[in-house]
């Protein structure tokens, strides 16, 4: 068996920068066309597009926060416009602090609710006009929503969360053919460096022995949007090296 996805039409959300960069030009890859969206220019911006189009395909690099509402709804609608469809639906856009829970502001907890859990529910809810039957939408977790981090409550809440709406979505939209399924990494290497000490820690604690990286994250993803995956929905799928 080989993984082809090849006329797949793909949104992924948060696609400039690691783990969601190393999604998109995995997907891409792999055949899919892809539509991607990031929240800042920047080098990251240009550089991705600069892949993309040594890579093929109809690609389309889109700036929208997917917490605001209008600039999800632009997301969508550029994604009608260019495909008319979708395939598959991958969310990765998020954003994390480390603040203790005493001194977590309000501010802070909605920031980062309504991007890591607010995005997602608005991305799905307007996407679903253009997912038909074998439509696949995955979420990009975190292992730290069953094993907990200290100074993430906030974060590890969102992501616990993201496992409650797979559940959920997967049983809501089964009937209909549209499969969910959550993805959650664990230490993951990414174009940010590791401090030694840090690195060493998870070498220690990861029966593998050494950090995962971005492309083991994109093949799990390429997976589960890929018809080789037709059967599997509701499922989080941890790709941590058995830490």
């Amino acid at each position: 068996m080989e993984l082809k996805l090849t006329a797949k039409k793909i949104l992924v959300t948060g696609g400039s920068r690691g783990i969601g960069r190393g999604i998109v030009l995995g997907l891409a890859r792999a055949g899919a066309d892809v539509v991607t969206c990031y929240r800042t220019e920047g080098e990251a911006v240009t550089s991705l597009a600069r892949e993309l189009k040594e890579t093929g395909g109809d690609h389309h690099l889109v700036r929208a926060d997917v917490s605001d509402p209008a600039d999800v709804d632009d997301l969508i609608e550029r994604c009608r416009a260019s495909y008319g469809s979708l395939d598959a639906v991958v969310h990765n856009a998020g954003v994390i602090s480390h603040v203790p829970f005493a001194e977590l502001p309000f501010e802070e907890w909605q920031r980062v609710v309504n991007n890591n859990l607010g995005g997602p529910y608005l991305v799905t809810q307007r996407a679903l006009p253009l997912l038909s039957e074998g439509g696949s939408i995955v979420f990009v977790g975190s292992r730290v929503a069953t094993v907990g981090i200290p100074l993430r409550a906030h974060y590890t809440a969102t992501k616990a969360g993201l496992v409650g709406l797979t559940r959920s979505l997967a049983k809501e939209l089964g009937p209909r053919g549209i499969r969910v399924n959550v993805v959650a990494p664990g230490p993951i290497q990414t174009e940010e460096p590791t401090p030694p000490p840090v690195l060493e820690r998870y070498q220690k604690m990861i029966p593998l022995g050494r950090l995962g990286e971005v492309e083991d994250v994109a093949g799990v993803v390429g997976f589960l949007a890929s018809d080789l995956s037709r059967f599997v929905n509701g499922e989080t799928i941890n790709v941590d090296g058995g830490i």
